[in-house]
């Protein structure tokens, strides 16, 4: 096993910027040392919550993280990925006109009555980056049924790509029965898979996402602020995400915020009123921020490590990893972070191919492994001559017998 300090890792690595998604690194915040000194997470008054680091994956906390519940107007993040992956793959454009259909129109609709709008009329065309609008601001269910018919043709449809993304982003606990979130038997989804929608939007759709730290938008003459009010809080740089609330879900909120180069999304679910869930929501973010930080100690692409190679056209191989990684550690622990590596051979013979995981590295705190990921050839090796591979059989023979 080969062993780098914290000290000489920095030395050899550039911090990394890209994300890199680890679903399997979860750990519990008791699980730290003690001497990190790291309080409990604060009582959070909700039914169910989660907190994750967006970056590494890692959960700082959670109770009742898969309990099914009614998403309520979570789902419309969901909505609002569906439709940021259509822009992106260009099946439609934000400037596009968006005629809405009867089945949009809240007074002919007694199911919209009471709820969130955007105030469609039949007939009415609207730019699609309005409509995107007046379903992530205003949180508009007329909104979302307009969109739906233009993306996919009909509501059945939609709610049919959004079970698809959920199988494809690999949510064990949601199902979606409509395009908008009001109550309806079979629809469901849980803290942490609404923690995870989250983490997608931003990952995959970004121009999408922007939208969602907009305070107001005004359609029609009517102007209706962000439902979000983690937004105007000066000591949290939020910048999103979604609300919702129906009288079997309570109050649900998912909040992303930003410190540095860390990026928390927390969950909370079944909160008991309006101002509360922001409440609940600032105890999570502000506890992780505190008392945790997100730090970049390999690069993709960038040499961790390199052992000699038998058989191939150079004598060495760099190894390092594939995606950049990211690791959440305790606030101020990073000089004591360690690195080391370990071989599935003891041997690295050629070919060998670009990516190809040879090894495993391990990150340890205190003697502690918190976290591994795989070891990978950065280049492609080929095999060397025939006279050089020759040289190296008989240098190999000799190695075998005396060591």
């Amino acid at each position: 096993m080969n062993t780098l300090t914290s000290s000489q890792l920095f030395k050899r690595l550039t911090a990394g910027s890209l994300i890199a998604l680890s679903l399997t690194a979860f750990a519990h915040a008791e699980d730290v040392n003690i001497k990190t000194m790291i309080p409990g997470v604060p009582d959070i008054d909700a039914e169910a919550y989660v907190l994750i680091d967006y970056n590494s994956g890692k959960v700082l906390a959670e109770k009742n993280a898969d309990a099914r519940r009614d998403p309520a107007s979570l789902t419309k993040m969901m909505t609002s990925y569906v439709i940021g992956q259509a822009v992106k793959a260009g099946k439609i454009h934000q400037d596009d006109m968006v005629t809405v259909g009867k089945d949009a129109w809240a007074t002919g609709n007694p199911v919209f009555k009471g709820s969130s709008l955007m105030f469609l009329k039949p007939g009415d065309r609207v730019p699609v980056s309005q409509l995107t609008r007046g379903i992530v601001l205003q949180s508009g269910n007329d909104a979302c049924v307009a969109m739906a018919d233009y993306v996919a043709g009909s509501q059945d449809t939609f709610v049919g790509l959004m079970n698809n993304y959920v199988k494809a982003l690999g949510l064990q606990n949601t199902h979606f029965q409509t395009v908008h979130g009001l109550d309806a038997e079979g629809q469901y989804s849980s803290a942490r898979d609404m923690a995870l929608i989250g983490q997608a939007l931003i990952r995959d759709v970004p121009d999408e996402y922007s939208v969602y730290k907009e305070k107001d938008f005004t359609f029609n003459n009517i102007r209706q602020t962000n439902r979000n009010g983690l937004l105007w809080d000066t000591s949290l740089n939020v910048d999103g995400i979604k609300t919702g609330h129906t009288n079997a879900a309570g109050y649900n909120i998912v909040a992303s915020a930003t410190e540095g180069q860390m990026r928390l999304i927390s969950a909370v679910l079944g909160g008991r009123t309006f101002k509360g869930r922001e409440v609940e929501s600032k105890k999570l973010l502000t506890w992780g921020f505190r008392f945790f930080e997100t730090v970049a100690p390999l690069k993709a692409g960038k040499e961790f490590a390199s052992e000699p190679v038998w058989f191939g056209n150079s004598d060495r191989v760099q190894l390092g990893v594939q995606k950049d990684v990211y690791l959440t550690i305790p606030r101020g622990r990073m000089k004591d972070l360690k690195a080391s590596y370990t071989l599935s051979n003891t041997e690295l013979h050629a070919p060998l191919a670009k990516n190809q995981v040879v090894g495993t590295i391990n990150f340890q705190l205190d003697g502690k492994t918190i976290e591994q990921h795989p070891l990978v050839v950065l280049n492609d090796m080929p095999e060397g001559g025939f006279f050089g591979r020759i040289v190296d059989y008989i240098k190999l023979m000799f190695h075998h017998w005396f060591g």
